[in-house]
């Protein structure tokens, strides 16, 4: 039998559409040619990179600029908090077993392949690139690419919405604890400083952000623009800092093209297998279409804006930007993949009878989010 709940989450939706995205984003309706857009962003993390190859920081300048990283990731995340809208996150558990593959995907199934994945290429890998390799499988979804994409596709968007914002919110818990857990054996597992660091910089201040939220919620979404140079500056500021102390510290001697190769390889395959993984158990739980878009498209993806500062806060004395690399490939490998696989389920809807079940659905679903 079909699970179907396309309104299970409605009143979450309203809520977030009204609160904003806990990973900074937009919840405006995106195309293919938007979404491709957000390359160039990407594109100026390269140019950072090559800023710091170019210009390290060292002595005194990399002090300061590790304080002002410090302040820029306790802004980010007390950010964060002032505009994720917990409410919206609880209605969403009404369509639980959805929520739940999701929930699954994210953080049991992608350590999972990650770990097999990392053994199995261990010989191949430098160990700091397969720790930034087990990074990504234990970080949260992303919330703007997980609704972009299963609306596109024609998949159920409140769904979307809510499984992303509850993925966001269980990751300030379940990925520093994953990360104590299962990457201690490649040097990655919390210290006290660690831990010092993610209470600090992490869980303060995002609890200080959800109490100020009543406060500051409507003027953070009446001025989105300057809440997204904060979350894209603190990414830049972030990447700049670490790439800057690998320069310094020679850490980029260590890594050639063939190694970048390997890394993507490695992302390349981790999405794979999860991206089928999750097709194969939407339909064997039986969900209809539109559930098995929200659950590929939200189940397979990994945020970058909350990975970089996660990885400064969780890997103190580490080679940050050798941990980062795999995400930074991963993420655009992402966008790419799935742009590609949301126009094919696309097609597909539009192609099939009027009078098909999956078709009715997305139609009523769309109808759903515009009331």
């Amino acid at each position: 039998m079909v699970h179907d709940s396309r309104y299970a989450c409605r009143p979450a939706t309203e809520r977030l559409m009204r609160g904003g995205m806990s990973d900074g984003q937009s919840t405006s309706p995106m195309t293919l040619t938007t979404l491709l857009a957000r390359v160039d962003r990407y594109l100026l993390l390269v140019g950072t990179v090559v800023l710091a190859a170019v210009l390290p920081v060292r002595g005194t300048g990399a002090k300061l600029l590790d304080a002002a990283v410090f302040a820029a990731v306790a802004l980010l995340f007390f950010l964060y908090g002032a505009r994720l809208a917990p409410r919206a996150v609880l209605d969403g558990l009404l369509h639980w077993r959805l929520q739940a593959l999701v929930f699954a995907s994210t953080y049991v199934l992608f350590p999972l392949v990650g770990l097999a994945l990392t053994t199995a290429l261990g010989r191949w890998l430098d160990p700091a690139l397969a720790l930034g390799v087990m990074f990504v499988c234990v970080l949260p979804s992303t919330v703007q690419a997980s609704i972009a994409f299963t609306s596109m596709a024609g998949g159920n968007v409140p769904a979307a919405m809510c499984g992303a914002s509850l993925s966001n919110l269980s990751g300030m818990v379940l990925t520093p604890l994953l990360v104590g857990l299962l990457l201690s054996a490649g040097g990655g597992g919390f210290s006290a400083r660690a831990f010092e660091n993610v209470a600090l910089q992490l869980v303060l201040p995002f609890v200080l952000g959800q109490a100020a939220r009543p406060f500051v919620g409507t003027w953070l979404l009446e001025h989105k623009r300057l809440t997204a140079v904060v979350d894209r500056g603190s990414i830049l500021l972030v990447v700049y800092a670490a790439f800057s102390a690998g320069m310094v510290a020679g850490t980029w001697r260590q890594v050639g093209l063939l190694d970048l190769l390997r890394v993507l390889a490695a992302d390349l395959l981790l999405l794979g297998v999860v991206l089928l993984a999750n097709v194969w158990a939407s339909r064997a739980a039986g969900f209809s279409k539109e559930d098995e878009i929200t659950i590929v498209f939200c189940g397979s993806k990994k945020s970058m804006v909350g990975g970089i500062p996660m990885a400064n806060v969780l890997f103190p004395g580490h080679a940050i930007g050798l941990i980062v690399l795999p995400l930074m490939l991963f993420h655009q490998a992402q966008l790419f993949a799935c742009a590609t696989l949301a126009q094919q389920y696309a097609r597909r809807l539009a192609a099939a009878p009027p009078t098909d079940p999956d078709r009715l659905a997305s139609s009523d679903k769309a109808a759903s989010v515009r009331t």
